[in-house]
């Protein structure tokens, strides 16, 4: 599942991209997405490890002494002394945002865009690309997909693209009617459900 990013992580993630560009373009700012993704996928599989980086009582000082001891020679130069910075800024805690606005730069530079979809039951093949498509033409961009099942939802799907909720769910289209019907009256509702059924049918 994708992670909401917020304008600090974006200010962080901008920052340690332009200095991968200049320092090798394209190659060198893969690595250093690579490297920052083990580094948050560290974090997830091991509560220790994450702790260690978000915890406001360790000494800054000294957690900068440990994370040359677990990454000096380990990782590239560029991503160690980011990881020195954010430490030194209190701002480990927010690696995994950080992590992953740096990612969608990246996706955007190769005119691709994250996507979660939410459906109540599982797509397939067929699905998939038809969704893929649909979002393309929409866009103009090359979505990757995260598909999600999720069966508390009656039908249809919902698309989050980074902090944006698309919701085409049947429970949102009846939520919908039920206001429409309380707003505007029979005529609304009417026309809404004609497009709901037209929709179901195609």
């Amino acid at each position: 599942m994708a992670i909401h990013t917020d304008a600090l992580a974006q200010i962080y993630a901008r920052s340690v991209y332009a200095l991968a560009e200049a320092a090798g373009g394209m190659p060198k700012i893969f690595e250093v997405g690579t490297e920052l993704e083990e580094i948050c996928e560290l974090a997830r599989s091991d509560r220790s490890f994450q702790e260690f980086l978000a915890s406001p009582i360790i000494d800054r000082t000294k957690r900068a002494e440990s994370l040359r001891r677990i990454f000096r020679d380990r990782i590239t130069d560029l991503t160690f002394r980011f990881l020195l910075v954010i430490n030194d800024k209190g701002r480990l805690g927010h690696l995994e945002p950080i992590n992953a606005a740096y990612d969608q730069l990246v996706q955007t530079a190769h005119g691709r865009i994250e996507v979660d979809v939410y459906t109540a039951t599982e797509i397939d093949e067929e699905q998939t690309a038809a969704i893929t498509e649909r979002i393309k033409a929409a866009l103009g961009k090359e979505p990757v997909l995260h598909p999600y099942r999720q069966p508390s939802m009656l039908g249809g799907i919902k698309l989050r693209i980074g902090d944006q909720l698309i919701d085409g769910s049947v429970a949102t289209r009846l939520r919908r009617l039920r206001q429409d019907l309380l707003v505007g009256g029979h005529a609304a509702v009417q026309a809404r459900l004609g497009k709901i059924i037209d929709e179901g049918a195609s």
